[in-house]
């Protein structure tokens, strides 16, 4: 196991040195800081005095790659893609490119916790309701419950999540005014700015999940261990939740972690529309205000949360699965 996970961590290392580099290129190879600096400043007219002042303030003006000027390793050290690129792998995240230039670092740990509130619930939940809705339909498979079911799982599927908050906000906020239509404050009160959007962000993915996770358990279903549970005379129950379910773990388990880094990251709609500052709305602003070192932060975030979240999906198997070998 131990040298699994090594191997492991060092094929996640390579994948996000891969990424990080690819992403390097896009941002200042395709785009260089001249483009980023107009693209920022904005207008047509800019000279190019101001396009430099806008370098030095922000670091862009040393080299890409290698700076000929500095003695020693300072050729490696002070350079854009020492400072832009290489430091995210320790964590530094250097200021961004708006007008207030603000510590990324600070932004994205006061951020974070706000979108793990969502995150966790949301994640929780997702799992438990949408196991809990297939095994239901498998139970009574072939019945009218179960067409009922899986026409509802379609349903869900095809409507998009903009349609649940829209509604949602009309419903709860506006009409029933139950909860607050947007906004965030810290602390207990944040539970009532946080359930609309966890439960409608629960309704917007139980259609795909649960038709996933059915199919799964009706494929179940059909194997000799199965019938062999049957004839021993064990319940239809029993033989869902001891056997069946325990078998369906390897799938779930992937689906489930797939989903992690996203419901973590934030979902883009919900906390836009909502008005969470977590960050997914920060990812947003940044964008919108053409903010390129945020967006390549959260970019690196992102690549380092799929490969830890799949590197523990591998370690999982092991436990959901003893037949599985680590090799």
């Amino acid at each position: 196991m131990l040298s699994y996970a090594i191997r492991r961590l060092v094929y996640a290392a390579l994948v996000l040195l891969g990424v990080n580099l690819f992403t390097f290129f896009l941002f200042f190879t395709v785009n260089t800081p001249d483009d980023m600096a107009r693209l920022n400043i904005g207008g047509k007219y800019i000279t190019q005095d101001v396009i430099d002042h806008w370098k030095i303030e922000r670091g862009y003006d040393k080299p890409l790659y290698w700076n000929d000027a500095k003695p020693g390793t300072e050729r490696a050290t002070q350079t854009i893609f020492w400072e832009r690129s290489a430091s995210l792998f320790t964590l530094k995240f250097g200021r961004s490119d708006g007008e207030s230039a603000g510590d990324i670092g600070l932004e994205v740990r006061r951020r974070m916790w706000v979108s793990l509130q969502m995150a966790a619930p949301l994640f929780i939940l997702q799992v438990i309701v949408s196991v809990a809705f297939a095994l239901l339909l498998v139970m009574f498979r072939r019945t009218r419950l179960d067409l009922a079911g899986v026409v509802l799982c379609v349903v869900m599927l095809s409507i998009s999540s903009l349609f649940y908050v829209i509604v949602g906000q009309l419903m709860f906020s506006r009409v029933l005014k139950l909860v607050p239509i947007s906004g965030y404050m810290p602390g207990l009160d944040a539970v009532k700015f946080l359930v609309l959007p966890v439960l409608l962000s629960l309704v917007a993915r139980l259609g795909g999940e649960a038709r996933l996770y059915r199919v799964m358990f009706l494929e179940e279903m059909g194997k000799d261990y199965v019938r062999t549970a049957r004839a021993k005379g064990l319940s239809e129950p029993v033989v869902l939740f001891r056997h069946v379910l325990r078998n369906a773990l390897i799938p779930i388990i992937t689906s489930a972690g797939a989903y992690l880094p996203y419901v973590f990251m934030g979902s883009l709609v919900f906390e836009s529309f909502f008005g969470l500052p977590g960050l997914g709305a920060y990812v947003i602003e940044a964008i919108t205000k053409q903010d390129f070192a945020v967006v390549r932060t959260m970019v690196f975030l992102g690549s380092l949360l799929y490969v830890a979240t799949y590197v523990l999906i591998d370690l999982a198997y092991t436990w959901a699965d003893p037949r599985v070998r680590l090799g």
